[in-house]
């Protein structure tokens, strides 16, 4: 049961980008009807409870408010409540979830501190209704290889110089590995870590600020600035250090999706960095003074 719901919430995630199924004589989008089996099978395993549900119906309703309501305040005050919402449910401050422990201070590296998996359902939701009402995403195959095309330099750069910086300031070593734990590090970290912390950031954050800022000379790279500043203080938890990397991993992120207003391109630097620091450096970190 438990299972199923993340299964079905997977592919909620994915079918953001099918075609809406043809119902009589409208089009309807697949990913709310699998959202409805995620939570269906959510409340069933004891993964969420109602009030965690009612939560995130209310979001949908704040997000799709914030794209569509026809007075400007109105769509002002459901982004406001909106970015407020999905905040406290990614952040895992609201009660209702019961999110599954996948691994369990495992050790990766010598030296390296003990690194702990969460399946979080409410993180992954809010991704998903983030994605699916408030991003903008490519519509074709031939726009995705060329948001790709645009991607891959801001992709290198941002790898080059976020984990240069790390080994540099000793918060990791080179360390290649593949370990069985690497295909489930993978799946769960691009489906309910990247794509949320990507369409929060950059697809809702800074595509706002962006248009709010457009009467500026150099409005669209303050919100750049300001999504991987943001980005970096969400991430102090980890220490002083981790938040500078993070901010600096933020200002690729940031800057790919400014150069191709595609949230794709931001998700694909940001879980290509995440698998070549799980895979070729130590992870998470070195333990300081081992």
């Amino acid at each position: 049961m438990i299972l199923s719901a993340f299964l079905f919430l997977a592919l909620a995630i994915g079918a953001v980008w099918l075609r809406p199924l043809p119902v009589g004589r409208r089009a309807l989008p697949a990913w709310p009807l699998l959202l409805s089996m995620a939570l269906a099978w959510g409340l069933v395993g004891g993964v969420v409870t109602p009030p965690a549900v009612a939560a995130l119906l209310l979001l949908a309703a704040l997000a799709y408010g914030c794209a569509a309501a026809p007075q400007r305040w109105l769509r002002l005050l459901c982004g406001v409540l909106t970015g407020v919402l999905a905040l406290a449910l990614a952040m895992h401050k609201l009660p209702g979830f019961h999110n599954p422990l996948l691994l369990d201070r495992v050790v990766l590296s010598e030296g390296a501190a003990p690194f702990s998996l969460y399946a979080n359902f409410d993180k992954g939701a809010v991704g998903l209704i983030l994605l699916a009402l408030l991003c903008r995403r490519v519509s074709s195959r031939a726009e995705l290889g060329e948001v790709v095309r645009r991607t891959v330099p801001v992709l290198g750069l941002t790898l080059l110089v976020t984990l240069g910086f790390a080994v540099a300031a000793g918060v990791v070593g080179v360390d290649f590995k593949f370990p069985p734990q690497a295909p489930t590090f993978i799946a769960v970290n691009l489906l309910f870590t990247v794509v949320a912390e990507e369409a929060f950031f950059r697809g809702f954050l800074q595509a706002r600020l962006a248009n709010a800022l457009t009467r500026w000379r150099w409005g669209t790279w303050v919100a750049v600035a300001v999504s991987a500043l943001l980005f970096g203080l969400a991430h102090l938890g980890g220490g002083l250090l981790y938040g500078i990397l993070a901010g600096i991993a933020g200002l690729g992120y940031a800057c790919a999706y400014q150069r191709t207003r595609r949230i794709e391109a931001a998700i694909l630097v940001h879980i290509a960095l995440n698998v070549v620091h799980f895979i070729a450096f130590t992870y998470p970190a070195r333990i300081p003074g081992v």
